[in-house]
C-alpha cells in the first residue's frame, strides 16, 4: 500500500475496499448499535473483515465515541419497519436500520439540518455527520449538551482519535490504515441538508464561501490531529462533488480551493502522509480539477453506469501523478455477480492498471451491506493471480 501511494510499483497490487456501515452490520456477529456507537466493537468489526477479505488496509471512517454514551440511553424500542429505534435522555431518537447507517431525529422525527439562515459562519469550525447525536449548530460533541471549545485541536473530544489507535493495535503495524475526514462541502451539507445547500450556491455564494473557509480550517485541524497519529494516509470524503450534483464550474468555486486548504493543513503536519478524496460519481470530466487540489490519490473512479470514469482513460489523463484507488462497480459486479465474473473484472482492471503501479485494486464506492462473502474473497484471488501470473 506505501509504495502504490508513493506512486510506485509494488510486489503484487494491493487491495483494499471500503465496507458500508452496513455491510459490518450483517457480517458479523456484532450488535449493530454496538458497531455504531462503541469505539472496540467497530474496531474488532474492522479488522476481523480486513482479515477475512484480505484488505491490505482498514478505513477508518468513524471517530472514536464517547466511552459512556450508554449512559444517555432511555430506552431501545422497535419502529413498524423492523428497525431499532434507541431513545436518548435529551428527547433526540436514532433510527437503526439492520443494513444501513442510523439516523438521529428529533423528539419530533425531524431532521437534524440547521437552516442556512441561522448558520454563523464565525461559529463553524468542524461538522462530524457520523457523531452518535448528530449534526449541531453550533456544534456539540455526544449528548452532553456543551458546546465544543471554539477553534483548535481542543475543539475535538479527547476520545475522538480512539478508533484509530485501537484499530492500529489490533490490526498490527503491516496493515496500512487510514483515517477518514469530511470535506468541507460535505460538511455544509450535511448541516443544512442537500436541498437548501445547494440553493444557497446560487443565492447566497458569499455566506457559502464564508461557511467552507471556516470549515476548511476545521478538517485541517482534524487531518493534522490525525497526522500525528500513526495512520498511513488520510482520506478526505467528498462524495457529492461529481457531475450529478454540481457543475464543473461550481466544483471550481466551492470544492477545489477549499479542499486545497485541507490538504496544505495536513501536509505541513506531515508533509510526506498520503492524503486522497473520495468522490462517488460522475467525475469523468473534472479528474484534472481534483489533482490541482494537491491530493496523492482518488477513490472511486465509479465506471458506467454508475459513473463516468473508464480506468484507461483516467490512465491517460492523471498518468502517475495521483495514484488511483477503485473502478470496480460495486453493484452489478460485487453485489449481483458471481466470484467468476468478480474474478474477471478485478483481472481486467489489474491488467490495466497495475503496470507501472500507483494503482489500489477497490470498490469504486462502498461494498453494498448484501454483497456475498465470496464475492469479496474473489478480489484477493484475483490479486494473487495476477501477481503469479500477470
Amino acid at each position: 500500500m506505501a509504495v502504490a501511494m508513493a506512486k510506485g510499483e509494488p510486489d503484487r497490487p494491493p487491495l483494499m475496499c471500503q465496507l458500508s456501515l452496513g455491510h459490518y452490520f450483517l457480517h458479523t456477529d456484532h450488535d449493530e448499535i454496538d458497531v455504531w456507537h462503541d469505539t472496540e466493537t467497530f474496531s474488532r468489526a474492522l479488522v476481523e473483515l480486513q482479515r477475512r477479505y484480505g484488505f491490505d488496509g482498514i478505513l477508518v471512517n468513524l471517530p472514536g465515541r464517547d466511552p459512556s454514551w450508554r449512559d444517555h440511553v432511555r430506552a431501545i424500542t422497535g419502529d413498524e419497519d423492523g428497525n431499532r429505534v434507541i431513545h436518548w435522555t435529551d428527547g433526540r431518537v436514532t433510527v437503526a436500520p439492520a443494513d444501513d447507517n442510523p439516523h438521529v431525529y428529533t423528539a419530533d422525527g425531524e431532521a437534524l439540518h440547521v437552516p442556512f439562515d441561522d448558520v454563523d459562519p464565525d461559529t463553524l469550525f468542524y461538522v462530524e455527520p457520523h457523531d452518535v447525536s448528530g449534526v449541531s449548530h453550533p456544534h456539540a460533541w455526544g449528548f452532553s449538551g456543551d458546546p465544543a471549545p471554539a477553534g483548535g485541536p481542543d475543539f475535538f473530544p479527547p476520545w475522538h482519535c480512539d478508533t484509530l489507535r485501537r484499530v492500529r493495535e489490533l490490526a498490527g503495524p503491516d496493515v496500512s490504515v487510514h483515517a477518514e475526514i469530511f470535506s468541507p462541502f460535505t460538511q455544509f451539507m450535511e448541516l443544512v441538508g442537500y436541498t437548501e445547500g445547494l440553493m444557497a450556491l446560487i443565492l447566497d455564494q458569499g455566506k457559502v464561501h464564508a461557511s467552507l473557509e471556516r470549515l476548511a480550517s476545521g478538517a485541517a485541524c482534524l487531518g493534522g490531529l490525525y497526522a500525528r497519529e500513526d495512520v498511513d494516509a488520510v482520506l478526505v470524503s467528498s462524495a457529492f462533488v461529481g457531475g450529478g450534483f454540481i457543475s464543473r464550474d461550481h466544483y471550481q468555486a466551492f470544492e477545489a480551493p477549499f479542499m486545497r486548504t485541507v490538504v496544505d493543513g495536513i501536509k505541513a503536519v506531515r508533509p510526506d502522509l498520503p492524503v486522497y478524496v473520495h468522490t462517488c460519481g460522475a467525475i469523468g470530466d473534472r479528474l484534472d480539477l481534483m489533482e490541482s487540489t494537491g491530493v496523492d490519490g482518488i477513490d472511486t473512479l465509479d465506471p458506467p453506469p454508475i459513473g463516468t470514469v473508464e480506468l484507461a482513460d483516467a490512465l491517460d489523463a492523471l498518468g502517475k501523478r495521483v495514484f488511483i484507488k477503485g473502478n470496480l462497480d460495486p453493484v452489478h459486479t460485487l453485489l449481483q455477480g458471481t466470484p467468476e465474473s468478480v474474478r474477471s473484472a478485478a483481472l481486467e482492471r489489474l491488467r490495466l492498471g497495475a503496470p507501472g503501479g500507483a494503482y489500489i485494486l477497490s470498490t469504486a464506492c462502498s461494498v453494498p451491506p448484501a454483497t456475498p462473502r465470496g464475492n469479496l474473497v474473489a478480489l484477493r484471488e484475483a490479486v494473487e493471480e495476477f501477481a503469479a501470473h500477470g
